[in-house]
């Protein structure tokens, strides 16, 4: 298990607490495939998600916060798509 989840938050635009909530809600749904989730302070209006250095969400392309079972979704159809989410997958 080498799975590593970045937070990166605007800290002018007081996003610590979205983040910190993302990634205690990532971890109660993945604790066994992730090994890292870190939330990573910004500026400039950025909130992006990056799941093993790569891209799976960003505030500017998508206009919007993730909504959680979304992500959790993308999360785990990368790093477990065998996992299921219980009712996040209704």
């Amino acid at each position: 298990m080498s799975n590593k989840l970045e937070i990166i938050y605007c800290k002018k635009c007081n996003w610590l607490m979205r983040s910190s909530w993302i990634a205690q809600e990532v971890l109660s749904s993945f604790d066994e495939e992730l090994s890292e989730v870190s939330p990573i302070p910004g500026t400039g209006g950025i909130f992006e998600i990056k799941l093993n250095h790569k891209l799976i969400w960003s505030l500017s392309d998508e206009r919007r916060f993730p909504d959680i079972k979304e992500l959790k979704k993308l999360i785990r159809d990368q790093i477990a798509p065998e996992k299921s989410l219980g009712h996040t997958d209704r």
